[in-house]
């Protein structure tokens, strides 16, 4: 055992989950205990397999290759959104022996697929490679890449990815690629209700036959009462507020990996400064001094429950555009009942300090609306619908083309 970050080490997922709870950071759960054990089986599995390999005169040739008759199963974790299942996952990535190892938000790993694709094909018009099907090559590279692959939040719902998943997998799971995955939702409805999902159906089978699927369904949801005594409105700007700020995205995102993501809305990307699970974080000028508009709003509130915008000024007149963009922002996140965490310069109905035109009115009502997102009965009741649909995940044909 060594220390981590004044952590001890452990050789297990189970001895590091309790070690948690015996620190205070977390309480024990059955549920989660069920899972920790299931991981520990697959670490035991993977250095099995990778002391074999070693000793193996073939080791070199077993080490690049692997026999898909020997592939490990992997393990697919569902179950709702604060139940601790990024938490395990993120033990076991740490803890599994081997240095070919990858753990990814499943989003961005689609993403560099799709680029590594489209330089494939750019290399075989160059006469740069000789394989007309990029997708054999793609996976073997990455699965000489990583051996054991770890998918954070697994969510089909861009039909590019749904059409690709069965082939790249079938050839990762052909390279010997372990797989282990987080998700809302069991495999049965991922991709529900999308474009073309009978093309999809095959995958569905490839992973039900390549993991041991396991729902996690711990008594309490944790990230609800991490976020029931969170300040959601912040003034004035200064580092103080600045501090509350990260205190309460802390809150908000503990569990989940922090990175960059982006929203697509017809064709176009829309960045995410910094996205972890079902939140996210903006600065007032990512979302109202870029042209964005309603679209590029919706899109945000499918992907994410709660958002945070840092920064919001007092505005003048000579700042309509903004004051706009402002405007349309918070009905597009009261309207889709989402949580809004947000840093301003005053308060909500001297946020507009404009006298003429409609905006002036029109902040009235926002105004109105900041303030009610800031009760109690408001985030009493945003808590109660997302207990209700945790285990649903949208499906935006809007967001997706």
């Amino acid at each position: 055992m060594h220390l981590r970050d004044g952590l001890q080490t452990h050789p297990s997922v189970a001895q590091r989950y309790r070690h948690l709870v015996e620190l205070g950071e977390i309480d024990s759960d059955p549920a989660q205990l069920a899972v920790a054990a299931a991981l520990d089986r697959l670490i035991v599995e993977v250095a099995s397999k990778r002391l074999a390999a070693k000793s193996s005169a073939l080791g070199w040739l077993f080490g690049k290759r692997r026999d898909s008759a020997t592939t490990i199963k992997g393990l697919y974790i569902h179950g709702g959104v604060g139940r601790g299942k990024t938490m395990l996952m993120d033990l076991y990535f740490e803890l599994v022996p081997v240095r070919r190892k990858r753990r990814v938000h499943f989003n961005a790993f689609m993403a560099d697929v799709h680029d590594r694709i489209q330089k494939h094909r750019q290399a075989r018009k160059n006469g740069t490679v000789r394989e007309d099907d990029p997708i054999p090559p793609v996976a073997r590279a990455l699965a000489e890449e990583a051996w054991v692959l770890c998918f954070d939040e697994f969510s089909v719902t861009d039909i590019a990815d749904a059409m690709v998943l069965s082939r790249l997998f079938s050839v990762l799971f052909s390279e010997g690629v372990v797989l282990v995955a987080t998700s809302n939702v069991a495999p049965d409805d991922l991709y529900r209700d999308g474009l073309n999902r009978q093309l999809f159906l095959p995958f569905v089978g490839l992973l039900k036959r390549q993991t041991d699927v396991m729902a996690l369904d711990a008594a309490r949801d944790y990230r609800l009462e991490r976020l029931h005594n969170l300040p959601v409105y912040m003034t004035p700007l200064g580092s103080d507020t600045d501090r509350k700020m990260d205190e309460a995205w802390e809150a908000a995102s503990h569990g989940f990996a922090e990175a960059p993501a982006e929203v697509t809305v017809k064709g176009r990307h829309v960045a995410v400064p910094r996205a972890a699970g079902p939140t996210a974080r903006f600065g007032f000028a990512d979302l109202c001094e870029k042209p964005l508009a309603a679209r590029d709003y919706l899109a945000i509130a499918a992907r994410y429950d709660t958002i945070f915008v840092d920064h919001v000024p007092v505005l003048a007149e000579a700042r309509r555009n903004e004051a706009k963009r402002l405007i349309l922002l918070i009905d597009t996140l009261y309207d889709q009942q989402k949580r809004l965490v947000m840093s301003a310069d005053a308060p909500p109905q001297e946020i507009y300090r404009g006298k003429h035109g409609t905006e002036t009115f029109e902040f009235q009502r926002t105004a109105s609306r900041l303030m009610e997102m800031q009760s109690k009965d408001w985030l009493e009741a945003w808590a109660a619908r997302h207990r209700a649909d945790d285990s649903a995940v949208p499906f935006s044909q809007e967001a997706s083309r």
